[in-house]
């Protein structure tokens, strides 16, 4: 069993000024504990040791924290310390007085301590040192600014005890994560070192007779990612008087829906605790009664309306209600917990009970259809989106629709300013990946769904302002998404649409190109660089499929109709590399097989930022949204041309080589189902060990869309087209 060296700190005052830190990091903490075992004289051996210890245990800290809030910030000026400039002399202070110092506490209950705790596996020896480092905590006297006067004491606990300590805990629970998070300080191998070198470097140097300030040496720590998970809790809709019936509650309702529920929440709350009343208003209202004080989204209780999807048969009716309790709500979250399970809804207004209560579920499988657990890209409406005022269509009186019909350029507007709502909304909902693609409507995306005007119904919200939306997004993201002004009202909800992947992929080189690289041989580095990537998303012992490596189990190449392997390519005049589905190169839906691949290969290329590509460098990689691929390489036109060499396929005997390469570029693009068009042909060669190649401009009929992709040598970026303006 884990056991936990815990040392617990209470501040004298509610505010910590330390500087550079969101709160008090774990190394802040090592610090305090050695200035507070330095303040009565140099440090023993066996307190050495335990601080040797101490940073060189392999698990970062647990960390929980009061509540903290902005406090008013203070503008201090003062000398910037370059006196010497002036030969000491401090009749020329004035001239100093350039430094700006703002300071800004955070304010948090004083009564509540700072925890943290660091796990470690138990024996005798180690014991003793995890005893001298909780005697040292009785000697630590200040964290942070030395205005920040605190105490400590240490303790040794188990697993056990330590969690029931923290489900009383009324604060903030921080564990250490994988990924973005926030990043805290915490002592490494080597920081007990740094820190003595740093108290006993000297402070000053003499230059020419006058004394000139020396730069300490700078500590020696790591960053380690901390993140305050949510608290999720599932309730299912049941009657009153028969709890084994599940009610079935329509989609439409869904805002209905979560104030009945909200309401029956802070009723059970207010009830049991009326001096909290305020506290309870902000935390599950988001205001006062009196509409003032709100408070930010992400200290909010979030209540969920659950519809019912995943399957092409759901009705979409709401069964269940996913309530979120975030870390930094002042209300905890068994205590809000409480308020919900058992509720029993009923009108604010009349009074009246309805049939319905909340029931606790461990039932939590239906979250990973709303993306709870699942990452992607492309999310679509299941409630309609509150967009803000400048996304509003314009009102349309139903007796004059016809007179009144806006213009095609008047709805082209619209649309655009609610795109730009759309974008507005995501930054508001703390996302911020980049919308590569929005598209927005009034009819439900899925034949289930309802269309947005009976969602408004009943709410503070004008019709006008809602829309369904879907997005696909630069990088893939977890759910659950909630978009808009109403999501706090049951409305804006998004789903992952899993049957929709990115088609194409593409990356400028930013830096650390060199020399005149064949565009074949840059593919082929692309090409080895996914493939590993892929094989570490799926792990080593799973066999890499030949949608990426482009051959068999026995190495041959695949030939197989409708199994095509990824196509990469190089586009040497802009220096940007190109990876394209194969269905989107072929013109035609995706097989699940395929689908599968695709949401492999958009995992692996999360973070691909460098590629080494042989004689042509290490290339530091930068993504391109598609909008800009689009321009160029996925547009409509008539006529097209090669950026790089088209290879044939077969080489016809017999005939003109000119006539032989347009003859296969016919048959190539009869493959792909693209009409026949006429081809000119000009630096026509053959090469040996590749066969006959040439540049080559195709003009067709009538407009067709990119990407063309033709020839021999298409999977590795040969027989790349451009459109002709």
């Amino acid at each position: 069993m884990k056991h936990y060296l815990t040392i617990h700190v209470r501040a004298h005052e509610g505010r910590y000024h330390g500087a550079g830190d969101e709160l008090p990091s774990p190394f802040r903490v090592f610090q305090a504990l050695i200035a507070g075992a330095g303040i009565s004289g140099p440090l023993d051996d066996p307190t050495k040791r335990a601080l040797v210890w101490l940073e060189g245990l392999p698990e970062a800290p647990l960390v929980a924290s009061p509540r903290l809030a902005r406090g008013q910030a203070v503008t201090m000026f003062m000398p910037n310390n370059d006196l010497d400039k002036f030969g000491g002399d401090v009749r020329n202070i004035a001239k100093t007085r350039g430094a700006r110092k703002v300071w800004r506490p955070r304010l948090y209950d004083a009564s509540v301590p700072w925890i943290y705790a660091w796990p470690f596996a138990n024996d005798d020896k180690v014991e003793a040192h995890a005893k001298a480092i909780c005697a040292l905590a009785d000697k630590l006297y200040q964290l942070g600014r030395g205005v920040d006067m605190a105490w400590a004491w240490g303790d040794l606990l188990d697993e056990a005890a330590l969690e029931a300590r923290l489900a009383d805990y009324n604060g903030v629970v921080r564990r250490p994560s994988v990924g973005d998070g926030l990043e805290l300080a915490c002592p490494s191998e080597g920081s007990f070192d740094s820190l003595e070198r740093r108290y006993h470097a000297p402070r000053f140097r003499t230059e020419n007779g006058q004394r000139v300030f020396v730069q300490q040496p700078k500590p020696s720590y790591r960053q380690v990612s901390y993140q305050a998970p949510l608290a999720r809790q599932v309730f299912e809709l049941r009657s009153s008087a028969d709890s084994e019936r599940r009610v079935a509650w329509p989609l439409e309702g869904a805002s209905s829906l979560v104030v009945l529920v909200r309401e029956a929440a802070r009723a059970r709350l207010v009830t049991a605790m009326p001096s909290r009343t305020v506290e309870i208003d902000q935390s599950l209202v988001g205001r006062k009664r009196d509409g003032s004080n709100a408070v930010p989204a992400e200290r909010r209780v979030r209540i969920i309306a659950i519809p019912s999807i995943g399957m092409h048969y759901a009705d979409r009716a709401i069964r269940r209600v996913l309530i979120e309790v975030p870390a930094s709500c002042p209300l905890r979250s068994d205590d809000v917990r409480w308020a919900f399970s058992g509720a029993e809804l009923f009108d604010p207004q009349t009074g009246e009970v309805k049939d319905v209560l909340l029931s606790p579920s461990t039932d939590d499988d239906m979250l990973r259809h709303y993306g709870v657990g699942v990452r992607a890209r492309v999310f679509r409406s299941v409630t309609p989106v509150v967009l803000p005022e400048a996304g509003k269509r314009r009102h349309l009186k139903p007796i004059r629709k016809l007179a009144e019909a806006s213009s095609g350029l008047e709805r082209v507007l619209d649309l655009s300013r609610a795109n730009a709502a759309v974008v507005q909304a995501l930054r508001h909902a703390g996302v911020s990946a980049p919308a590569e693609s929005i598209r927005l409507q009034r009819e439900p995306f899925d034949g289930a769904g309802s269309r947005v005007e009976p969602f408004a119904e009943g709410t503070r919200f004008e019709k006008e302002r809602l829309w369904h939306v879907e997005i696909a997004l630069g990088v893939p993201i977890e759910g659950p998404l909630l978009l808009g002004d109403g999501r706090f009202l049951g409305l804006g909800l998004m789903a992952p649409a899993r049957d929709i992947v990115p088609g194409a992929y593409a990356f400028t080189i930013t830096d650390g190109f060199a020399g005149q690289p064949e565009p074949l041989d840059v593919a082929r580095a692309l090409r080895r660089a996914v493939m590993a990537r892929a094989q570490a998303t799926l792990g080593k012992r799973e066999r890499l499929a030949s949608f990426f490596s482009g051959h068999a189990e026995d190495g041959a190449p695949i030939r197989r109709p409708r199994s095509s392997p990824l196509p990469f390519a190089f586009e040497p005049d802009l220096r940007r590399l190109l990876i394209l589905a194969p269905h989107i190169v072929e013109r035609r839906a995706p097989t699940s097989h395929e689908l599968d691949h695709l949401r492999t290969l958009d995992a692996a290329l999360e973070g691909f930022c460098e590629l080494r590509a042989g004689q042509a460098g290490v290339l530091s990689l930068s993504p391109v949204g598609m909008s800009e691929v689009h321009g160029s390489l996925l547009r409509r036109s008539r006529e097209w041309k090669t950026i790089t060499s088209y290879v044939v396929t077969r080489h016809a005997r017999g005939g003109v080589a000119t006539e032989a390469i347009a003859e296969d570029v016919r048959a190539e693009c009869r493959r792909v189902g693209l009409p026949e068009p006429q081809v000119e042909s000009s630096n026509v060669r053959g090469i040996s060990g590749i066969g006959l190649t040439g540049n080559v401009m195709l003009h067709f009929e009538r407009p067709v869309t990119g990407p063309l992709v033709l020839g021999r040598t298409r999977y590795l970026g040969g027989g790349l087209f451009r459109h002709v303006e």
